[in-house]
């Protein structure tokens, strides 16, 4: 059984901290809601060297593309995208490219800077509630 007493409630933390407590969460909740099994991150933040970051971008990795996917579909969505932010940091015009693209074709987005709303988020989800 994982341990969230490390990740309470209010006790702020950095970007990475909030989504590994986000992926700590879901792994703890996995019986009560058995498609956080499927739940990914999409590694395409953060710093690399160059060559590195060369060899995911001729993979595919792009600028924008959210943190985190749910690909379950629920009542009103065909699956969930949340971006994971820290302090005062927006979403970036790339961000909201694609979150215009995912919204216009029937994915939920959430922005988060934390993981309980994050958790939140997939509960109301999930119970197929409409996040506006």
């Amino acid at each position: 059984m994982l341990k969230l007493q490390r990740y309470e409630r209010g006790v702020k933390m950095a970007e990475h901290e909030e989504q590994v407590a986000l992926f700590n969460w879901a792994a703890y909740n996995v019986r009560k809601y058995p498609c956080l099994e499927y739940m990914f991150a999409i590694p395409n933040g953060g710093h690399r060297h160059i060559s590195v970051a060369k060899k995911l971008k001729a993979e595919g990795v792009k600028a924008g593309v959210l943190d985190i996917m749910l690909p379950f579909a629920s009542k009103h969505y065909h699956g969930l995208f949340i971006e994971m932010k820290f302090g005062r940091n927006k979403t970036t015009d790339q961000q909201n490219k694609y979150i215009n693209h995912l919204t216009e074709n029937k994915y939920c987005v959430a922005v988060c800077y934390n993981w309980e709303d994050a958790a939140d988020v997939i509960k109301l989800y999930l119970s197929n509630g409409v996040i506006s």
